[in-house]
């Protein structure tokens, strides 16, 4: 792709058989705020984020992820980037067109190589929103997903070469091999990663916290409520971010985190960590060692909402 046209992640969109429990986990304990709802659908926004939404739930009989969503500078570069996923051979759900969500705008969708249905959108309304005060332990925005490939370096390769998507940095390890890519489409570390997993899932969703001290105070407060903890809280190596990561009541992965690295892409080369090294996952060495057990949670279910191109 000859230049990047996507901006930054907009939201990401489940489905869940027991929506009432999910939406009380993501609009009470996890800190978002309910903008919307409408016959088994919520919008759920970030106080700190101009987005209207970060996260939406959908009553459905079956848990998946629908879509992830990322913005565009304008209309334009929207129409340009469908003309040329169109000319890549790449299978279009929706033309450009008018986006009927909370805050509007003009956008399409689409299946990435592992049959997730992605959005692109430009035009958006910009949501009021607030500064986070301090001790306010709630989300500021959108961090970055992560998103489990069977064939992480076939996904790697499709977001780079149809989307724009630049690597950042790699986790490997000498008996596993490649494990993780993180990808970015600014100077911020990673808006996405791909890790290996056996099957196409969500991997986690992250959500970024005011500062340190809002980050554990969050983690707390998700602690003391009863959710699993599954891992942290700590500081990765990559990206340079804290992490702790918890289950919603689904069984999807969520992660707090602060002060993610952001990068002077001129200079940037990106590195080979070996994650079997406990200072490469956690830094501070405050988290529960990562572990199969550890990394088994987040494999998640299988995504049976993908689409699965017909044979050629």
């Amino acid at each position: 792709m000859s230049a990047r046209l996507l901006t930054h992640l907009r939201h990401v969109d489940l489905a869940v058989p027991d929506y009432d429990k999910q939406l009380d986990f993501y609009a009470g304990v996890w800190g978002l705020t309910k903008v919307a709802e409408d016959s088994g659908i919520s919008f759920l926004a970030a106080e700190g984020s101009p987005e209207h939404y970060v996260v939406r739930l959908r009553r459905a009989g079956e848990k998946r992820l629908d879509l992830v969503s990322y913005g565009a500078a304008s209309a334009a570069d929207v129409d340009t980037l469908a003309e040329r996923l169109l000319a890549g051979g790449v299978h279009l759900v929706s033309r450009p067109g008018r986006v009927d969500t909370p805050g509007g705008g003009y956008g399409f969708r689409f299946f990435d190589v592992d049959g997730r249905t992605i959005e692109v959108s430009a035009d958006v309304e910009v949501r009021q929103h607030r500064r986070i005060e301090e001790k306010e332990s709630i989300p500021v925005k959108l961090s970055h997903v992560v998103l489990n490939s069977p064939d992480l370096n076939r996904t790697r390769q499709w977001y780079e070469r149809h989307l724009g998507f630049a690597l950042s940095d790699t986790l490997s390890s000498p008996h596993m091999g490649e494990v993780m890519h993180f990808m970015r489409i600014s100077n911020q570390h990673h808006s996405m990663a791909i890790a290996q997993g056996p099957h196409t899932a969500l991997h986690h969703v992250s959500f970024e916290m005011r500062g340190l001290d809002e980050y554990m105070r969050g983690s707390g407060r998700v602690m003391r409520a009863g959710f699993r903890k599954i891992w942290g809280p700590g500081r990765h190596m990559a990206g340079d971010n804290t992490f702790t990561y918890f289950l919603d009541p689904h069984g999807n992965t969520v992660e707090y985190t602060t002060e993610l690295e952001c990068l002077d892409e001129d200079t940037w080369h990106p590195h080979v960590y070996d994650f079997s090294k406990p200072e490469v996952t956690d830094q501070w060495g405050t988290a529960n060692a990562m572990n199969e057990l550890v990394a088994k949670e987040s494999f998640n279910d299988p995504d049976r909402g993908v689409f699965v191109a017909p044979p050629v």
